[in-house]
């Protein structure tokens, strides 16, 4: 709240608080002049905001018999409105929440209270309208600008769109079409709080925002404004329709009618270009109209804040939600929760926008005008300076330059004000626009880095002859154009300069017809360039992003991208996305997608920067799994058909990789579910549940998919039903299992869902692979399995398989599970689910195995893996390398199998 520093405080009496209103405010002054009658009224509300009820009691109390009567009436109410107002406001009772919200309420009163009673008297006449459905049919006026915003200042005037769901006709003796009697309304209405009567207007009505401005029709069917907006809706209405809110008649199916016009459902960053041609507009005519003491349109003013609010709004509120609201200050302020600006960036436009709109109401006070100009003579200047808390205008201005001049910067920092299409100085604008020989072309590729340039000229030539690049719009080739020479003049400073450029190409080919795309890169060369990078670091990432370039965003802020995961902010983060699509089952599993692949990239980029080891990395993936397994069941279970009871009573267990945590990124999950229920309905409800979860896993949607499953792990495999009860996992280990399904027992934990059946699950675990054993019996057993392993991974390459050649890493796994199940029954401790390089290092302390061969299998097995996720990166299909230097560790395997088995 701005208190002036020489007003009276709040214990003044209230002659000195009128007394000081009508030294700031001439237009104050008069009002109280023209008529006697208003200032005891005045006195008796001083100290009360001007609430909607008491507005609305004034004008019932009025007498109001036609339209000329309800004109009175509304002019009467502005002006006891305004009163309150400007005193309040002038001597500090009142801040800028106040202001605006009572002036918002004012307009939305007035405009309430005229239909109310205009619509019985057209309807008097004509009839009701009713729509083809037959259906009657309700005048929707929209509030656009300020007042759709809540925002509304003293002096403002109100814009409006006037629409109505059904062409059809009234019912009366005199029908008219829905059209002409919606119109009839419109003017009406328009007459009733714009015309300038004796008693002054209460706003001027402002129609140009509706579909074809002033030369379309005053009035529009749901219909038309749907056709009008898909066909022919340009930017600035996007842009307009931001803060378009439904004052009067019904909201919600205009609402979702416009939303996919206003919020796109892709990030889309082409609103930059938008918004900055906005901004040249308007610097243009502010310069052509000398306008520069504008605190609205000129430099550093209130325009220029709106845009950055709005401008991420139109960027983002098609995928964040939270985004899709009005006010500018509450929109800052999710901008900084969302680290999109800065706190600090923040605070600073905060507060030059309090500043600038209590500015921006004092000047109005002076003659109840519609400006933003900064006076020009000594008297009036004397007046704001005073009514800013200011002794004189030097001070005033000492206060408002800095505000200015900090919107003006964070302004072009937001908006990259230099042309973010102009390509760098290296001249590889003509290599790609094909302006030079062949040979000129080449020389100049091989200078910038390109081993084979003959080959990456061939390929430029093939881009632009291609039918994907010939169709492109204009404006998408236009930004395409712009952003290659820069590609090129990139990729050339990588270390392999010609696979980074192909893979940049590839992904340049896959996006190029989502114009926001280029958009992101062309407005962040350093998005740009660090995209380059990672794409040249590993073919297996450049292909993840060509799959979800929606991913391009997370380059924007590395301060997210190379964070430590925090899961239990991300759960709450995935929670508060599912929830804002309550109800929209595809989007929620979009929203999961979505999700799950930021949190990949975020790790594959910290991985590429070498910032996480494989151990690290796989303890991630796997608690990200975890996240979203746990997501899953909770969102899942409001929809499963049948169910009796509020929460399941039922788990997902892990295995092989999930359950030892040795996750990696395109690894599927070993799942099986469980249940401990003794309703009779229960094995049929779980069923259902189990089906939707796996289809829900496995189902690809636009945003790809969420995991890969394999169910196959659970009692009697495939053939097996698909959820078991805890007691019957119990039974089935006990009696029926598989000396393999006990093998697999050693690394398989709970994930989500029941603690307590993750508990029960733990202890059977713990007791089958407790059990006696006949170490003959199952040294047989485990051997048989691992010759039949090895006969269905035939290797006959001289490459050594990394995973299934003797000395790799099943032999590894293979004698981990053998020493767990032949001796926990005289080593509980080795039942516990902590890795393979833990069990070995406890089986060699245990003197199970030789400490020194449990050591050198240990090193082999971390070096495979690390080996392993390097190919893997690298886009092998098969872990396979040259056997010289790995040949030491696959002796080391070799040796302890000789020595186990």
């Amino acid at each position: 709240m701005i208190t002036p520093t020489n007003c009276p405080d709040t214990a003044a009496s209230d002659e000195g608080i009128i007394a000081h209103a009508r030294e700031l405010s001439p237009f104050f002054h008069r009002m109280l002049e023209a008529d006697a009658a208003r200032l005891p009224t005045l006195l008796e509300g001083l100290r009360r905001p001007f609430g909607g009820d008491e507005m609305r009691a004034f004008v019932a109390a009025q007498p109001i018999t036609d339209e000329d009567s309800l004109k009175r009436a509304l002019r009467k109410l502005r002006q006891a409105v305004m009163l309150r107002i400007i005193v309040r406001d002038l001597n500090g009772l009142a801040d800028l929440g106040e202001v605006v919200e009572t002036c918002t309420v004012l307009a939305e009163v007035a405009v309430q209270e005229a239909l109310a009673r205009l619509e019985v008297w057209l309807c008097g006449l004509h009839g009701m309208p009713v729509g083809e459905s037959g259906a009657p049919q309700q005048f929707v006026v929209v509030g656009m600008g300020k007042l759709g915003g809540r925002e509304l200042n003293v002096s403002s005037d109100i814009d409006l769109i006037f629409v109505y769901a059904e062409d059809g006709e009234t019912n009366g003796a005199r029908p008219l079409g829905n059209h002409e009697y919606f119109a009839r309304l419109g003017k009406k209405l328009i007459a009733a709080i714009g015309e300038n009567t004796a008693d002054g207007f209460v706003f001027r009505v402002d129609m140009r925002l509706r579909p074809y401005g002033d030369s379309g029709p005053l009035v529009g069917s749901f219909a038309m404004l749907e056709e009008y907006y898909q066909t022919q809706g340009r930017e600035w209405e996007r842009y307009a329709w931001i803060k378009g809110r439904v004052i009067a008649g019904p909201e919600k199916e205009l609402q979702d009618l416009l939303r996919p016009f206003v919020f796109r459902k892709y990030l889309d960053y082409s609103a930059f270009a938008s918004m900055r041609d906005l901004k040249a507009q308007i610097i243009r005519e502010v310069n052509r109209r000398e306008m520069f003491d504008n605190i609205k349109l000129g430099p550093g003013g209130i325009r220029e804040i709106e845009f950055i609010a709005q401008v991420f709004q139109l960027i983002r509120g098609g995928r964040d939600t939270a985004l899709q609201i009005r006010p500018t200050l509450t929109v800052l302020s999710l901008l900084a929760e969302r680290n999109l600006l800065s706190p600090e960036t923040v605070v600073r436009l905060g507060e030059a926008y309090v500043f600038l709109r209590n500015l921006e109401h004092r000047l109005q006070y002076l003659q109840d005008a519609q400006t933003q100009m900064l006076p020009a003579d000594d008297e009036n200047r004397s007046r704001i300076a005073q009514a800013m808390g200011c002794n004189d205008w030097v001070e005033f201005l000492a206060r408002l330059t800095p505000h200015r001049a900090d919107v003006e910067r964070h302004f072009a920092e937001v908006f990259s004000m230099q042309d973010p299409e102009k390509p760098l100085e290296h001249g590889l604008a003509e290599v790609w626009q094909g302006g030079l020989s062949d040979e000129e072309a080449e020389n100049r590729l091989a200078q910038h880095g390109y081993a084979y340039p003959a080959d990456i000229h061939q390929r430029l030539k093939s881009v632009r002859a291609s039918g994907r690049y010939q169709q492109l719009p204009a404006a998408s080739r236009e930004r395409f154009d712009a952003l290659l020479p820069d590609v090129l003049k990139l990729a050339g400073a990588q270390a392999h300069a010609d696979s980074a450029l192909a893979r940049m190409l590839n992904l340049l080919e896959s996006i190029c017809r989502r114009a926001s795309y280029l958009a992101l890169l062309a407005e962040y060369p350093q998005a740009l360039e660090l995209v380059i990078k990672l794409v040249a670091t590993s073919p297996w990432l450049a292909s993840y992003l060509t799959q979800h370039p929606i991913l391009l965003d997370e380059l924007l802020d590395t301060r997210n991208l190379y964070a430590a995961p925090d899961f239990a902010a991300l759960r709450a983060d995935l929670r508060q996305r599912l929830l804002e699509v309550d109800g929209d089952v595809e989007r929620q599993m979009d929203v999961m997608r979505h999700f799950k692949h930021t949190q990949v990239f975020r790790l594959a980029a910290q991985d590429m920067a070498d910032a996480l080891p494989l151990e690290t990395l796989s303890d991630h993936l796997s608690a990200l799994a975890d996240l979203m397994l746990a997501q899953v069941l909770e969102t899942l279970w409001p929809m499963v058909r049948g169910k009796h009871r509020d929460t399941p009573r039922f788990a997902i267990i892990g295995y092989g990789k999930l359950g030892g945590k040795e996750l990696g990124y395109a690894s599927d999950l070993d799942l099986i579910f469980l249940y401990d229920d003794d309703a009779p309905e229960a094995g049929e409800v779980y069923a259902r549940f189990g089906q939707r979860i796996n289809s829900w896993l496995n189902s690809l949607t636009p945003a790809g998919m969420l995991y890969e499953t394999d169910l196959r792990l659970r009692p009697d495999g495939a053939s097996g039903l698909l959820v078991s009860s805890v007691e019957a996992f119990a039974e089935y280990q006990k009696h029926k299992a598989w000396t393999w399904e006990h093998q697999a027992l050693s690394r398989a934990r709970f994930c989500a869902g029941d603690a307590d059946i993750g508990t029960a699950f733990e202890r059977i675990r713990r007791a089958i692979l407790c059990q006696p054993r006949d170490l003959e019996k199952l040294r047989a057993e485990v051997v048989a399995m691992r010759q039949k392993m090895l006969d269905g991974h035939p290797n006959k390459t001289e490459l050594f398989d990394l995973k299934h050649d003797r000395g790799g890493i099943v032999d590894v796994e293979f004698i981990v599970q053998y020493l767990v199940l032949a001796y926990a029954a005289r080593y509980p401790q080795l039942a516990d689910n902590i890795g393979n390089l833990a069990l070995l290092k406890r089986m060699g302390e245990l003197g199970l195995v030789p400490d020194d061969l449990a050591s050198s299998a240990a090193e082999a097995y971390r070096e495979y893996r690390r080996r392993q996720h390097v190919l893997r990166l690298q886009g092998a299909e098969k872990a396979r390398v040259a056997p010289g230097d790995l040949s030491r560790h696959a002796e080391a395997v070799r040796a302890l199998w000789q020595q186990v088995f």
